[in-house]
């Protein structure tokens, strides 16, 4: 559950969530209200709100995303948001798909 994931954690979940709305290189509007409404939830202070709208704007750096570094027990949690993110605008873009399917894989 979201309120049992440490301050890195929830940066770590929101990274994943934001490089998942990149994932077609177009952050749609409903795709950002998803990611606002998040933010809210998680309760992030300023510092850490003012890094997420900064993922909005650039996306996440590669070489930070690694989904072995998800703990495994916020696995499901992580998979469940980034299907959200996805199905939040009401299109699931092929490469997006795609991107769920491999952190899928690589969190089993």
């Amino acid at each position: 559950m979201l309120r049992d994931l440490s301050r890195d954690e929830r940066l770590q979940l929101m990274r994943f969530v934001c490089s998942f709305a990149w994932a077609d290189l177009e952050i749609k509007p409903k795709e950002r209200i998803f990611v606002h409404k998040l933010v809210a939830r998680l309760k992030l202070d300023p510092e850490e709100k003012k890094q997420v709208e900064e993922w909005l704007a650039v996306p996440p750096e590669v070489d930070r995303i690694d989904p072995n570094e998800i703990p495994r027990a916020h696995r499901k949690l992580f998979l469940d948001t980034a299907r959200a993110l996805i199905a939040s605008d009401g299109e699931v873009h092929p490469d997006e798909e795609e991107t769920l399917k491999l952190l899928e894989q690589l969190t089993r």
